[in-house]
């Protein structure tokens, strides 16, 4: 096994030799402080994964004396002995009847026939406490690193507070503030990562999509606002082109009354509105449309994790690539939630996103996270209900600010704790 020790005159620069060496993915086996600085062992990930996997190859080897032992009649606590006088008989022993066993051989038979419990409860229980361990000392270390960025660098802590609160992934974060200039001060950390932010971000020009025209399907889970903002897309559509350049389809064929939330806005655009089930369908109703400018399809809700995602996905995909997908991400959502349906709906293939509900969320970082990490392109930004009023381009001043720059020192959670009743913190509160 390689294993080395590693100096340095702070545990920050001990990690960065380990990592020189070996790697990210070294394994930290102990940190202590010596004279002038800090020690810390290490040994590679693939010595690491070796004597793991020799540690499972000979569990049985190490467990079997303990079996053995568990199952010696000399190890067996002694039992009562009870003496039966009987009077001598004549009789012969029969040399066909098997002799008794010998203490020996019942041993031999007991640990043959199988593992006893105890012994690979020992076996589990041990292996248990080893990952403890590991994991023991991932978290202390992780700590002494946060420790060090605290004494070393408070404002680049302080920043990922900050980040961390506006809904950005810690890995992002974490990325972020690596490459962040030392000794900037928060306002200028603040400021970097604004910059970092922008130059990530993808977005298109105003009303390209309206401008250039073409099939649009708009995607997303239940109530994110696909009928809504198909509406409000098709009266900017009508006000530019008209309303016989522009027509809608509707794939929602499971609520009540689905077809006519979209027939009341098709009505009052003066544009017709076609319902179709199934791709063949669909086909049908694009080639019967190819004259048309913009043609938008609504599609049903459903949630991310619903097993029919793949089947509509692979619906509009199969067009020959007519088709293009808007996915739309709801800006309340948590950033788990959003990687949820990014995924679900095939990152790969869609042309890009719209944001809605930007006006509910307390901040925007978890869907820029989102929107970044994907290289997904932002065309259009709904904050409302109104339609066609609610829906604009993309402003990128805007959407940093509403994601980093707006945040304050002090996080929602701990606002709401003050309000938290005295009497729920009491003893006789049942929870």
């Amino acid at each position: 096994m390689n294993m080395k020790r590693y100096f340095g005159a702070s545990s920050r620069e001990a990690l960065r030799h380990v990592k020189v060496e070996l790697g990210s993915d070294a394994v930290i086996l102990s940190n202590r402080k010596v004279d002038g600085g800090v020690e810390i062992l290490a040994i590679p990930q693939a010595d690491a994964r070796a004597l793991d996997a020799t540690a499972r190859e000979s569990r049985p080897a190490i467990a079997e004396p303990v079996r053995t032992a568990l199952n010696n009649p000399v190890m067996q606590p002694a039992r009562p002995v009870q003496m039966k006088v009987a009077a001598a008989s004549p009789v012969q022993q029969n040399p066909a009847q098997p002799k008794p066993a010998q203490p020996q051989q019942q041993t031999q038979a007991a640990a043959a026939s199988g593992p006893h419990p105890a012994a690979e409860q020992i076996a589990r229980t041990v292996i248990r406490e080893i990952q403890s361990m590991r994991g023991l000392i991932n978290e202390q270390l992780s700590g002494l690193v946060f420790g060090d960025m605290q004494r070393r660098e408070p404002d680049k802590l302080r920043m990922m507070s900050v980040l961390l609160a506006g809904g950005f992934s810690p890995a992002l974060a974490r990325k972020f503030l690596e490459k962040a200039p030392a000794d900037a001060g928060l306002a200028g950390l603040r400021n970097w990562i604004k910059k970092v932010l922008d130059k990530n971000l993808v977005t298109s020009a105003a009303d390209e999509i309206v401008a250039k025209g073409g099939v649009y399907a708009l995607l997303g889970p239940t109530g994110v606002g696909k009928t809504t903002t198909t509406a409000k897309l098709a009266a900017r559509c009508v006000v530019r082109h008209g309303a016989e350049k522009l027509a809608l389809l509707t794939t929602d064929n499971y609520r009540v009354g689905a077809h006519e939330h979209l027939r009341i806005y098709g009505r009052i655009l003066g544009v017709s509105v076609h319902a179709v089930r199934d791709a063949a369908d669909l086909q049908g109703a694009l080639a019967d449309l190819r004259g048309k400018h913009m043609v938008l399809i609504d599609s049903v809700g459903m949630s991310q994790k619903d097993q029919h995602v793949a089947d509509q996905v692979a619906m509009f995909s199969g067009q020959n690539g007519i088709v293009k997908r808007l996915l739309l991400l709801n800006a309340t959502s948590q950033g788990d939630t959003l990687e949820d349906v990014v995924r679900a709906y095939g990152a790969r293939g869609l042309a890009g996103c719209v944001i809605t509900k930007a006006d509910e969320a307390a901040s925007l970082g978890a869907v820029l996270d989102t929107v970044i990490r994907h290289r997904l392109p932002v065309h259009y930004v709904a904050n409302g209900q109104r339609v066609p009023e609610d829906i604009h381009p993309v402003n990128r001043e805007y959407l940093l600010h509403r994601a980093i720059g707006a945040q304050r020192d002090n996080s929602v959670r701990e606002y709401a704790e003050q309000d938290i009743p005295a009497a729920m913190l009491g003893a006789e509160a049942a929870f």
